[in-house]
């Protein structure tokens, strides 16, 4: 029987694709291995990419008013096949009491997951631990997200040293829209964020923009299918008589990819549309409030970060409100690093 693995991490859509590099390692050692991953219901479109997947399973979204009676059939249904599919490793990556009931369901022989102390996080309590067989309590600290996956996962599998890029591979992405509208070089806006200490004036955004488009012929402004996001997006195509385009938030994660790969800068904010630029080697230009660009910043791709406060010691600067931070970056700021990535200063 072939062996097995599951990875859970019920957590949002771009943390699904900072899991991609330990996936791919893991696949690299072991080539015959079938991996499933469990993931938010609604956030493994994302996985397209990654062709070392063998089965994504979902469940649902955990706020309140989102999940309904056939969300929670389905997430039984979830946890039947798991508890009944004879996984050899199962690793708990997303630091939640619902993949640990999936993990402990699994019966695995290997269950592993992280245990932390604080101040770093909140430590396990014993019936948890009780639930795993290996508790990883080193490999965390002021590292990049991918690192902590990677570190939970790497002595147990003996992976490589050093995890690989982020993946979303060229014969999964997919023809966009917009591509019989585009002629020439363009750079991508993606100013779209639901969280406010990831927000930055739209009318900053507007003058970077006109200052890109004395930089490419086009531009073009990514949004998610938010109403709110598309109506801002359309904003921002006002006035430079049709070299601004949207994507009225109407492409899927594989025409993103496809449009972010032919691109040749990204310049946004910390989303999911951002690590994935880093994924198809998008140079990116990204401006970060809060949490910690360490953490989150493209991962193994050429870029800039923009932050305010740059010099504060992380630990201080993070107890000042995210908008506060971005509100704080300059229009000149972000032009300063965009002119910095196009002419390959380090």
């Amino acid at each position: 029987m072939r062996m097995r693995i599951l990875f859970i991490k019920l957590l949002h859509i771009g943390d699904n694709l900072l899991l991609t590099p330990t996936i791919v390692a893991t696949k690299e050692r072991f080539p015959d291995a079938e991996i499933w991953v469990a993931v938010r219901r609604g956030t493994e479109g994302i996985l397209a990419g990654c062709p070392e997947i063998s089965r994504i399973v979902t469940t649902a979204r955990p706020e309140e008013g989102r999940r309904t009676a056939l969300d929670f059939g389905k997430d039984l249904a979830t946890l039947a096949e798991i508890a009944s599919s004879r996984f050899d490793y199962v690793f708990e990556l997303g630091d939640n009491n619902r993949g640990r009931i999936l993990a402990a369901a699994s019966r695995a022989k290997i269950r592993c997951t992280n245990s932390y102390e604080r101040p770093e996080g909140i430590p396990l309590s014993p019936f948890w631990k009780g639930r795993f067989t290996h508790l990883v309590t080193s490999g965390h600290g002021p590292v990049h997200q991918v690192l902590r996956d990677y570190n939970a996962v790497r002595e147990t599998l003996s992976l490589a040293e050093e995890p690989p890029s982020m993946r979303f591979v060229q014969e999964r992405r997919t023809a966009h829209p917009l591509e019989n509208s585009i002629e020439g070089a363009y750079a991508v806006v993606h100013a779209a964020t639901r969280w406010s200490s990831k927000s930055w004036p739209l009318d900053r955004w507007k003058k970077v923009t006109a200052e890109l488009l004395q930089r490419f012929p086009q531009v073009i402004i990514s949004c998610g299918p938010n109403p709110r996001e598309i109506a801002e997006a359309e904003t921002l195509c006002e006035g430079f008589g049709g070299r601004v385009l949207s994507t009225k938030g109407a492409l899927t994660w594989s025409q993103l990819a496809c449009l972010l790969g032919s691109a040749s800068l990204f310049v946004g904010v910390d989303t999911a549309a951002m690590h994935l630029a880093a994924a198809v080697q998008c140079p990116s230009v990204v401006l970060f409030g809060h949490p910690p660009s360490y953490q989150f910043r493209p991962w193994k791709c050429p870029h800039r970060v923009v932050r305010s406060k740059d010099s504060m010691i992380e630990t201080e600067r993070y107890k000042l409100p995210g908008d506060q931070l971005m509100s704080e970056i300059t229009v000149d700021m972000a032009i300063e690093a965009i002119e910095s990535i196009l002419s390959g200063k380090i």
